[in-house]
């Protein structure tokens, strides 16, 4: 495990230590990109708003991307049951995956007021789209030759699905849920930028006071946000391959 992150490791660090020279020199302002001393100082000065913004973000994150993959993974297994159910929905579900949620999000504040509805709400729309496009790929990849067998043992359709198509979808499932999950936060920020609350809102604060310090120290905490969900989920994969060799790999 270490040796995989080691790289990474390695290159962060000196990404960080470079920068804090280049800023310490006045090379680069720091009213622009502030020193990574100047961050982690800002981080433990605001620790206690940012744990109360960080939990905030990642309890609507959460909820949002849950509700995604419940409704996206129906969806996707309704519309490989029927066709014109997947004629007459999924034209609209893409339509929604066009519009940029910035613009959605002031709807949003109209519809369920400021406060987590809101951030829930954009969070499960920008999410929701990768969960039906893949889990349904991932339906509708199966060989003729393997569904013809299981009409010739006259497998019902319930039968098929649970047996054949959702094992051989796996690992479509779990990319669109790799994706699915970055595309929460970023759905979760915009959300809390006309809602309030969150990360989202400190960042859109820290901007109306030229605080470039607290805007980085948001950003990370949000990619330790994403870095934490991709791992549970690249955990979760592993215990159920140790289980069942779905497919072959990690994707």
């Amino acid at each position: 495990m270490m040796k995989r992150m080691a790289p990474a490791l390695g290159f962060f660090l000196l990404v960080t230590c470079v920068l804090q020279v280049l800023v310490k020199q006045n090379i680069i302002a720091e009213t622009l990109i502030p020193a990574p001393e100047t961050i982690v100082k800002t981080l433990i000065e605001l620790k206690t708003d940012y744990v109360t913004s960080f939990l905030q973000t990642l309890t609507n994150t959460l909820s949002g991307w849950i509700l995604s993959i419940l409704f996206g993974t129906t969806l996707a297994i309704l519309f490989s049951l029927s066709s014109l159910l997947k004629r007459a929905i999924l034209p609209f579900a893409v339509f929604f995956q066009t519009v940029p949620i910035i613009a959605v999000a002031p709807l949003l504040v109209i519809y369920f007021g400021f406060g987590a509805p809101t951030v829930i709400a954009s969070s499960f729309i920008v999410s929701i789209f990768p969960i039906i496009a893949n889990t349904l790929m991932g339906l509708e990849s199966v060989s003729a030759n393997q569904l013809d067998l299981f009409r010739v043992y006259r497998a019902s359709s319930w039968q098929t699905l649970w047996k054949l198509k959702l094992p051989a979808a796996y690992s479509y499932i779990y990319s669109g849920l790799k994706i699915s999950a970055g595309l929460s936060i970023i759905g979760s920020i915009a959300g809390e930028f006309v809602a309030g609350g969150g990360l989202g809102a400190m960042i859109d604060a820290a901007r109306t006071q030229q605080r470039v310090d607290i805007v980085f120290g948001a950003l990370i905490l949000l990619s330790v946000m994403g870095l934490l969900m991709i791992g549970a989920l690249t955990l979760s994969h592993r215990l159920l391959q140790s289980r069942r060799p779905y497919s072959t790999g990690d994707l």
